[in-house]
């Protein structure tokens, strides 16, 4: 399981996800599949980091939503 980072070429603005196939996920992004993000594409995949499990990855998702995270 990965946690990815997106940043939007419009306007800069971040999206935090996570998902197993992240190229596959990336591309629905692009293709407006997701309705938070359908509005600000295209998006470039920034970081990307690998878990163990899901729950694992939750976690890491939830800190880069964190206030430390994002720095």
């Amino acid at each position: 399981m990965f946690v990815y980072v997106l940043r939007s070429e419009i306007d800069q603005r971040l999206y935090v996800g996570m998902s197993s196939d992240v190229e596959k996920r990336l591309k629905g992004h692009n293709a407006g599949r997701t309705k938070s993000t359908k509005g600000y594409k295209p998006w470039k995949l920034i970081h990307k980091e690998a878990f163990p499990d899901r729950a694992a990855a939750r976690r890491g998702e939830l800190y880069l939503k964190s206030g430390y995270g994002k720095q």
